[in-house]
């Protein structure tokens, strides 16, 4: 165990650094930087655009379960792609079809969703159906704690300022009283950036970890040379 310990050493060390940098910079984008008012807490309101910070970890933990190489982060990256995709066909299934307060629109557009998914798996090598599915899992995460919109009437809240917060009418109803209330468009592109950004975080922490990784002392290559 010590040994196994070890040799993971570096890579914890790389995805520790990776992960402080990647979520005080996101945090700070959609709460201090990218933003559409004051809430006078010392936060500001998100804008529309914003990222959505846990799903970044999902494509992260894909792309080392496919390799943890460049072609991993490419399946990755086209799996979310599709998946948000498909997910946004489902919002707007959903909003066009209007099933407040059943939830047999939702059911009925996330399976159509899921079966498509699978049988776009006949495309090829390069298409990863479970990796598509989690990027699919992770808008419609997205889009139930931003509001629902387009099946809630308002949900993603309208206007979007601190003034609507005030407003039962345009509050929306998404996370932390309606504070991360988003359209669906807007749902299925900050969740497709951020699973982007979990790539890189990959390749980031894949990279650090071989530079913290020692080498093998020269006297001991040279003896594995001899020796094959």
């Amino acid at each position: 165990m010590a040994e196994r310990m070890k040799g993971l050493l570096p890579l914890a060390v790389a995805i520790t650094v990776v992960a402080f940098v990647y979520v005080e910079l996101s945090l700070n984008f959609t709460f201090h930087w990218a933003t559409s008012g004051d809430l006078g807490n010392g936060l500001s309101l998100p804008g529309s655009f914003h990222l959505a910070v846990p799903a970044a970890f999902v494509s992260w933990a894909l792309f080392f379960a496919l390799g943890g190489n460049g072609g991993a982060a490419r399946q990755v990256a086209l799996s979310a792609v599709f998946g948000c995709a498909m997910a946004l066909l489902t919002f707007a299934f959903v909003a066009a079809t209007k099933g407040l307060p059943d939830f047999w629109t939702i059911a009925l557009g996330v399976a159509v969703a899921s079966g498509i998914m699978v049988l776009l798996g006949a495309l090829g090598d390069w298409y990863v159906i479970p990796a598509t599915i989690a990027a699919y899992a992770c808008c419609v995460l997205w889009w139930i704690a931003t509001g629902m919109d387009g099946w809630a009437d308002k949900g993603g809240g309208v206007g979007n300022s601190v003034k609507a917060l005030s407003d039962p009418a345009t509050a929306g109803t998404g996370a932390f009283g309606g504070v991360i209330s988003t359209p669906y468009g807007w749902v299925a592109i900050n969740v497709l950036v951020t699973l982007l950004l979990g790539c890189l975080c990959g390749l980031a922490s894949a990279r650090l970890a071989a530079v913290l990784t020692p080498k093998p002392d020269a006297p001991a290559a040279d003896a594995a040379v001899t020796a094959g």
